[in-house]
């Protein structure tokens, strides 16, 4: 069962990472690039379509990971699982108190200064969950 549940987790998470790399670099950084009458549809539909995606990834990867503080395959030490729940904590505190303010600004419309703000403030989350791929992913090896 433990195993199981580390695989849901590093595939949630590994999802995300690949998810949160184009994000940063490709996305972001893009909106800057949407004129004005654009950009309020373009947000919209920015927020509704990414939450389609990273909405379960998160949850999933959430659930598995406090569920791996109690249920770990054997040679996978509780650090490891305690490591990566505080990650998800940095995660979502991230998300809801410095993305999730920025975006609700920026559905208002186009401000640049915004989006600026916006890509600065998600390398937080890009770091997090890039070290949570290196926390899953040496969780798989050690696991047996």
């Amino acid at each position: 069962m433990g195993l199981t549940i580390l695989l849901l987790n590093a595939v949630a998470t590994l999802a995300m990472v690949g998810l949160i790399w184009f994000v940063q670099i490709v996305h972001y950084p893009l909106m800057a690039a949407v004129g004005e009458t654009q950009s309020r549809d373009y947000h919209g539909r920015h927020q509704r379509l990414t939450g389609f995606v990273a909405g379960p990834l998160m949850i999933v990867e959430a659930g598995t990971a406090v569920l791996l503080l109690a249920i770990r395959p054997d040679g996978v030490p509780l650090a490891a699982a305690v490591t990566g729940v505080a990650l998800i904590v940095v995660l979502w505190l991230s998300t809801f108190l410095l993305q999730v303010p920025v975006h609700r600004k920026l559905a208002g419309g186009h401000r640049p200064e915004l989006v600026r703000r916006l890509v600065r403030s998600n390398w937080l989350r890009t770091a997090a969950w890039s070290a949570r791929g290196v926390v899953v992913v040496w969780m798989l090896a050690v696991a047996s």
